[in-house]
């Protein structure tokens, strides 16, 4: 079914946030309560507090920012694969969302063209869309589900693909790298890092260097998954 799919169509995609504010203490007492009530079963199951519990705060978009989309498409040249990179990044969120939109309004703004993340259906394409909403900007159409029905949805998720229909069983792309032989995207940061190299080091350059290997072994993982060979790195190109 896979080999099915035509990857000029797809455009593969992660995200990078944070925290909206770096410390706890810089919220304001509603953003604190609501916080609290936000994350109550997780302070009770983990034994802390919501200060402590708050360097978790940017896996939610209600209380995180996106800084960097990373975006990746295989083409081919001269019958060799090739994948195309781009990044959008900027500690201004609204900016970061209008170059993605921009770019799909402007490319991907067809039902036969699909989305591709790791995890992405529970996480990269509903945070971006909660994030366009928050920021009062319109969903561009490979976001707007708004009454379809799930087989009119065509995004695909590397991780979902990977469970086999057993909703319980999450593997992540660390793992799925490292058994399919594809170089690892974690060899310098990884996700828990984020917050600190953005707030602390102001080192965005680095966050999107993570962010784009995240992409590049999405793709690679893709590639696997219909069994064909990787996408040789020196036909990796970022823009």
């Amino acid at each position: 079914m896979l080999n099915n799919i035509d990857t000029s169509k797809l455009l593969f995609l992660d995200i990078e946030t944070v925290p909206l504010t770096y410390r706890f203490s810089e919220l304001n007492d509603t953003s604190k309560s609501l916080w609290d009530k936000k994350t109550k079963f997780l302070q009770e199951r983990e034994g802390t507090s919501a200060d402590k519990i708050y360097e978790k705060a940017g896996i939610y978009a209600e209380f995180g920012k996106i800084i960097c989309i990373s975006v990746g498409f295989m083409v081919q040249v001269k019958g060799e694969h090739q994948i195309r990179l781009k990044s959008f990044s900027s500690s201004d969120e609204k900016e970061v969302l209008q170059g993605f939109i921009d770019l799909l309004n402007s490319h991907y703004n067809h039902n036969s063209y699909m989305l591709c993340a790791h995890n992405g259906k529970e996480f990269d394409f509903p945070y971006i869309s909660r994030r366009l909403l928050i920021n009062q900007m319109k969903l561009p159409k490979l976001l707007d589900n708004a009454g379809k029905k799930p087989w009119e949805i065509n995004n695909i998720d590397t991780l979902e693909l990977w469970k086999f229909g057993d909703y319980k069983h999450y593997t992540s792309l660390e793992l799925l790298t490292n058994i399919f032989n594809i170089p690892t995207p974690k060899d310098d940061i990884d996700g828990s890092q984020v917050a600190k190299i953005f707030y602390e080091d102001n080192d965005l350059d680095r966050i999107i260097n993570y962010c784009e290997k995240d992409v590049v072994a999405t793709i690679q993982l893709f590639q696997k998954y219909r069994g064909e060979e990787l996408i040789d790195p020196a036909f990796i190109i970022s823009t």
